[in-house]
């Protein structure tokens, strides 16, 4: 009988939850056969096995929570053939697992029992003992959820946040009962990046009210078969101001107390989707055209309310469109280790001063949130202004980038 564990699922993914099994136990699977639907922080994924025959176990129900390295699925295999092709290699595709590396994973398993002085030690890695001894974690007292009691991340994380996190005193809603809903990886994922960004970045806001009547208009006299979208051209007037100000197009390193400035333009949209608040990546923004930069906003933002994980990596620097959610402004968190996030609320009209007289114009608010330790208010101020007057002249803005 071979037993499959859940493989690396790539980008520092822990963790998964079972959405739910494509087999039950007794069925008879192929190589590559996929097996389960797998929920992640990134996307909904379904895992195919590496292993042929029949199943015997299915180590989780629909809705756990399962480990990377943690027992996925047991088969009993009916043919030497498929042993063959597990020592070959299946080609499966998901990053980090196969047939072949799964069986080299499971033969080097007994050999990643790492020695301490007070007796044996099951850790994943040198980075869960490096997490643990900076949060001052006693590795001894924990009882790892990995396979044979293996010390993985979340438990060190899980230990932590226990230490820091005072009892809820007991209250009379208890009595009355309570409907608890278990969070899904990418709301975990989420809440940690955003308490994380809350505890550790000094961070001020400063915000603008924003006359978008003139780009209003632009936009109307466009052919509608090539209209830039409103989101496009806010991307591509943000990404000008970054260029001018590329000290908020980057982070802190905080061990080595330097600032960093990146020369590229990684562009987080914060999309809300079905699996939650996501912040998913165009890559290289400051290379493309304004309707390159549209048509790829469009895919993305597509791609992540479908189930998609759309591109990968990390960002430079986030855009918040909170005004499809019919709010005015929004003191948005930093999409940590990001140095600022930029957003924009609903667009609606108001009465307006110009050149002297009252009228009705089409108003946004424009708000700009940063960590002060990699800028000042000048600059910040600075930024906000250069994308206010783009919005406000954009005839004159566009023919300049």
């Amino acid at each position: 009988m071979s037993t499959f564990y859940v493989p690396d699922l790539g980008e520092g993914l822990t963790e998964a939850r079972i959405v739910r099994w494509l087999v039950s136990v007794g069925d008879a699977i192929a190589v590559d056969q996929p097996v389960v639907e797998v929920e992640t922080a990134k996307s909904v994924v379904e895992i195919p096995s590496p292993f042929a025959g029949n199943v015997t176990e299915l180590h989780g129900a629909d809705g756990d929570t399962v480990n990377v390295g943690s027992a996925l699925i047991s088969v009993e295999d009916t043919a030497e053939e498929y042993r063959r092709q597990e020592q070959a290699g299946s080609g499966n595709v998901l990053v980090g697992y196969g047939t072949a590396a799964t069986a080299q994973r499971r033969h080097r398993r007994p050999r990643a029992a790492a020695k301490d002085s007070r007796g044996p030690l099951r850790v994943s890695s040198p980075l869960v003992r490096k997490i643990a001894r900076e949060a001052g974690v006693d590795l001894h007292a924990l009882h790892g959820s990995g396979p044979e009691g293996m010390i993985m991340r979340a438990d060190v994380r899980q230990a932590t946040e226990r230490a820091s996190s005072p009892p809820v005193p007991a209250t009379d809603q208890d009595s009355i009962g309570q409907t608890r809903t278990a969070m899904s990886p990418a709301d975990r994922a989420m809440a940690e990046t955003l308490m994380r960004s809350r505890r550790e970045i000094p961070e001020a806001t400063v915000w603008v009210d924003v006359d978008f009547t003139e780009l209003f208009d632009l936009r109307n006299r466009a052919d509608p078969a090539v209209r830039i979208s409103l989101l496009g051209y806010l991307a591509r007037f943000a990404v000008a101001g970054l260029r001018q100000y590329p000290q908020l197009n980057g982070q802190l390193d905080e061990h080595r107390s330097e600032r960093v400035t990146f020369d590229h333009v990684h562009l987080s949209v914060a999309v809300q989707t079905q699996h939650g608040l996501i912040t998913p990546v165009v890559r290289n923004a400051h290379a493309m055209t304004t309707r390159e930069l549209d048509t790829a906003l469009s895919h993305l933002i597509d791609t992540a309310r479908t189930g998609g994980a759309g591109d990968g990596g990390a960002g430079t620097f986030t855009l918040n469109n909170y005004g499809t959610l019919h709010v005015d402004g929004s003191a948005a968190i930093i999409n940590y280790p990001q140095a600022a996030i930029l957003g924009f609320g609903r667009i609606i009209d108001r009465p307006w001063a110009v050149n002297g007289e009252l009228t009705i114009r089409k108003i946004g608010q424009m708000s700009f949130v940063f960590d002060h330790r990699v800028c000042d208010g000048g600059v910040a101020a600075g930024f906000m202004r250069t994308i206010a007057d783009a919005i406000e002249n954009p005839a004159t803005a566009i023919a300049s980038l």
